[in-house]
């Protein structure tokens, strides 16, 4: 049986909203209640700024697919030191089952330089997890922070390990490849060239969301499309 969902979110359901997301969220196993993501932030912030947002946390429900949103946000949102914030995220991230909360929540967390090393050990692990959206989780991290000089290597070695058959993995992959072609188009192309271990799904995904991109050049494009397995 559902448990009751957290007072304020009550009267920000619009249900024609919810009948919408439940189309563009097959994913989650959660029932929709049809609330958008700017007033989840609204309610994270003022959680965070008003509230006693660490007892929130802790009596918060997982049956509904806001509510749950709702508690990442509250994490991303908090003024906490990292080491408090990756115990909270150990705690959070089993409960990420979309591809919408987790790519919602993840740039949420806006990391900070100096943390970029703690958190990169703390992503690997997820890496090679046998939970679909733990794979997800550590792709979006990386490319969200780690698409810069100081770790674009490492980031295109780990990519190269992801292993799992999930559809919400492999394209979360994908995705991350296609903005390196972006960032770093020469070492984008010598990877895909090269003897990479992407399987054919993720390597044509990744090529087709390059070819997509209005920042690759039409003659690119051209080489990209004779690309394909």
């Amino acid at each position: 049986m559902n448990q009751p969902i957290h007072p304020e979110l009550q009267n920000l359901i619009d249900e024609g909203y919810a009948k919408f997301n439940q189309k563009l969220c097959p994913d989650t196993k959660r029932k929709i209640l049809g609330i958008r993501v700017p007033a989840l932030r609204k309610l994270a912030q003022k959680t965070v700024k008003e509230d006693d947002w660490q007892a929130f946390l802790k009596q918060a429900q997982d049956d509904y697919f806001e509510e749950v949103l709702l508690q990442g946000l509250v994490i991303a949102y908090a003024k906490i030191e990292m080491d408090e914030k990756l115990a909270y995220l150990k705690w959070f991230i089993p409960k990420i089952d979309s591809w919408a909360i987790c790519d919602t929540f993840c740039p949420t967390l806006k990391i900070k330089p100096q943390d970029l090393s703690k958190m990169w050990e703390f992503i690997q692990p997820y890496l090679q997890s046998s939970q679909e959206f733990d794979v997800r989780f550590a792709v979006i991290m990386m490319l969200n922070y780690y698409l810069i000089d100081q770790y674009i290597d490492q980031v295109l070695q780990n990519l190269d390990q992801v292993t799992h058959e999930g559809y919400y993995a492999k394209m979360a992959v994908a995705w991350t490849i296609a903005e390196i072609g972006v960032k770093f188009n020469k070492k984008a192309m010598q990877y895909l060239k090269g003897d990479n271990h992407l399987d054919k799904f993720t390597y044509n995904k990744a090529l087709q969301k390059m070819r997509e991109s209005y920042r690759i050049n039409p003659k690119q494009k051209e080489i990209l499309r004779q690309m394909k397995r």
